[in-house]
């Protein structure tokens, strides 16, 4: 066995004389060591990660101080030690070659149009979740007021009814609107894919409209008058469907005419700032 003296003399010679093939050897020692730490840590095994560097180091110690052994020795182990983790998980490396080819595919183009259709799915699952709940109002007489916001509204507004931030449902909404329900006569704030408040109370607009446009009506056009916001509204006793927009209300709106309009919301909502 070799003391504490000659292993430090084997190392002083080793460092004493530059050699390329010595630079070559660690450059190769460090691309298989790589390989092996990323493997593991890629598919969750830190144990074996642990595992592979006790074994290298006491190999290592008992290269250094053994007679018998060399470095050719050592570096035969760790080759043997480095293709028997990597043969382990050689299905994932094989996975991952392939994957790298893939990847390189994806241009940002593609990228681009992932998004855009991911928002466009969010966006027709929200829009068909107001519609029906909209129509199924509008079939029972039940009175609603639903405000667009685009996240501008006077916070007082906001207070002024219940804070929910609940996922959009159609089923919320018409239950929301169910006569005597306590929420019912206030307006619903909408708010990109929430359900911000309900229940809330809108400024009545000062204009002259026909005496058949009752409170929900007025409300529904003024918010839109001191506010860059929309409004749907379904009418009590009669069950018709308008919306408004900058102080203008189109009545009689059909359920085609309604996803255009939200359609028009959304793509606003999750395009124009990057909101959403």
């Amino acid at each position: 066995m070799r003391t504490f003296e000659e292993v430090w003399e084997g190392i002083q010679s080793v460092f004493s004389e530059f050699q390329w093939i010595l630079v070559l050897e660690a450059l190769f020692f460090a691309i298989i060591l790589y390989s092996v730490f990323r493997t593991l840590w890629e598919n969750n095994a830190k144990r074996f990660i642990a595992l592979y560097i006790f074994l290298i180091l006491l190999m290592g110690g008992i290269t250094l101080f053994s007679e018998r052994l060399g470095i050719n020795a050592f570096f035969t182990f760790f080759l043997l030690l480095s293709l028997f983790f990597l043969f382990l998980f050689n299905v994932e490396i094989k996975r991952g070659i392939w994957n790298v080819g893939k990847r390189t595919n994806i241009t940002a183009s593609s990228v681009t149009a992932m998004k855009q259709a991911a928002v466009t799915v969010r966006a027709d699952e929200y829009v068909s979740g107001i519609v029906k709940a909209v129509q199924n109002l509008a079939k029972m007489n039940t009175g609603a007021l639903i405000v667009l916001s685009n996240g501008n509204l006077p916070r007082d507004i906001i207070e002024s009814g219940v804070t929910l931030n609940a996922k959009i449902s159609g089923q919320l909404i018409e239950g929301i609107f169910i006569p005597k329900a306590p929420l019912h006569d206030g307006a619903m704030i909408i708010y990109g894919d929430k359900i911000q408040a309900a229940g809330c109370f809108l400024p009545l607009t000062q204009k002259d409209f026909p005496k058949d446009y009752g409170t929900r009506h007025r409300a529904g056009i003024g918010i839109t008058e001191v506010a860059d916001v929309s409004t749907i509204i379904v009418s009590e006793e009669t069950g018709i469907v308008s919306v408004a927009k900058r102080g203008e209300i189109v009545r009689y709106v059909d359920s085609e005419g309604l996803k255009r309009f939200l359609k028009e919301y959304y793509w606003k909502e999750f395009n124009a700032e990057g909101k959403n």
